[in-house]
């Protein structure tokens, strides 16, 4: 069995093709930093090393290899003949691996008309529907029609926290990654064409948007709320930072403020979702990791977008009837940030201004009246636990209105 990993970083590596070799499949990576291509077809291994704060646990993924993606060739020829494919190579550089994906879907063609599923690991809303207006606007009519019967594009949900690599992370093995022991990957079970293959902790589900919505609304947005809480108070790491217990309160209920609204909406377990978000907590605090509140919180106009972790999770909490009072500080202290990086004046009108042009938020709304409520108070001084109790008093005065 022969599989395709585009993208042989942190998730390619780390993750996604550590499963297909561990599932017992030959892997190619396909990649352009030559070091890591160079590395991976002398050895066809590398060293992952799982991380926590009690020590760390090395393996050796096996029977590997890698090609250059600047060589269409050889990356359309491993396209062409692979079981199973999947890409990690960033939202931004999808556009760059279209044509040697449509040269592979065209070698394979010519030989075979068994069904080809990619498995899309980006960071991306709707990257299935990205990927195929991509990859379609390449296509002959002809084409397009075999790609809708032979080609499964498979979204995922990618829950695994892979840090940017140091050296010291490396630990005298270039190519090593360092990972949490979390390995699960969720993926639309609906999507695929033909038998949907074996692979370890791979979970086809259906409906899939649900676990979308939970890696987004859940998992992205505690874990942005934590990085940007940290940004306030000049703390490097999100170990340190939901270490601070008013930050872990705020990061905490803005996760169970997300849980009940993903409950309601889907119909799904509060419990489950909750057991969740403890374990998301647990795993927040995982210091060998070394994540930093820079990387976590990078982008901030992206994580500010209308259907983005936070503006999207608070405005599915409100349509819930849920009032958002702790979801709506991490996102007044993105604004923070996001006027901070873009050299512009910290001031409500500036604050306004982004809402309503990254986030598509109306001047006169409720949620944003409630953010510029929270930055209002970043304005004037306000300290993370001021933040805290503040959240505190709106949510408990939400809750005195329903009742």
């Amino acid at each position: 069995m022969k599989a395709v990993m585009y993208g042989g970083g942190n998730i390619g590596r780390g993750f996604i093709g550590a499963l297909f070799s561990q599932s017992g499949y030959e892997v190619t990576f396909i990649d352009v930093a030559e070091p890591v291509v160079a590395a991976l077809q002398e050895k066809r291994t590398y060293p992952l090393r799982y991380v926590s704060t009690e020590g760390f646990r090395d393996v050796w993924i096996e029977n590997v290899t890698a090609v250059n993606g600047n060589d269409t060739e050889a990356a359309s020829d491993a396209i062409a003949d692979c079981d199973i494919m999947a890409t990690a190579v960033g939202a931004r550089i999808l556009k760059f691996i279209v044509p040697n994906i449509v040269a592979g879907l065209r070698k394979r063609w010519a030989k075979t008309n068994q069904p080809l599923n990619i498995i899309i690991c980006e960071n991306l809303m709707d990257a299935n529907l990205v990927l195929e207006g991509m990859l379609k606007a390449e296509l002959t009519e002809e084409e397009k029609a075999r790609f809708d019967r032979e080609v499964g594009l498979v979204e995922a949900s990618i829950g695994r926290m892979v840090p940017v690599q140091t050296e010291e992370m490396k630990d005298g093995e270039p190519q090593r990654v360092c990972v949490e022991e979390y390995g699960f990957l969720p993926v639309d079970k609906a999507a695929f064409k033909g038998e949907i293959p074996h692979i370890d902790k791979m979970i086809p589900f259906a409906p899939f948007d649900f676990y979308i919505k939970r890696k987004l609304y859940l998992h992205n947005m505690g874990h942005a709320t934590c990085a940007y809480l940290g940004d306030l108070l000049e703390l490097p790491y999100i170990y340190q930072a939901i270490a601070v217990p008013e930050i872990r309160v705020l990061v905490q209920n803005a996760m169970q403020e997300s849980a009940m609204a993903l409950s309601q909406k889907y119909g799904t377990s509060l419990h489950d979702l909750l057991l969740h978000m403890t374990d998301l907590l647990g795993r927040f605090t995982n210091a060998a990791l070394g994540d930093t509140c820079q990387r976590v919180g990078g982008d901030p106009a992206r994580k500010l977008g209308a259907d983005d972790r936070l503006i999207g999770s608070a405005s599915l909490a409100l349509e819930m009837g849920i009032t958002p009072a702790y979801i709506t500080v991490g996102a007044a202290a993105a604004l923070h940030r996001y006027l901070a990086e873009n050299g512009q004046a910290q001031s409500l009108d500036n604050a306004l201004q982004v809402l309503q042009e990254v986030s598509k938020l109306e001047a006169d709304a409720t949620l944003t009246k409630l953010i510029l409520a929270r930055y209002g108070e970043l304005l004037q001084g306000a300290t993370v636990a001021q933040l805290c109790a503040t959240a505190d008093a709106v949510k408990k005065a939400s809750l005195h209105n329903i009742v």
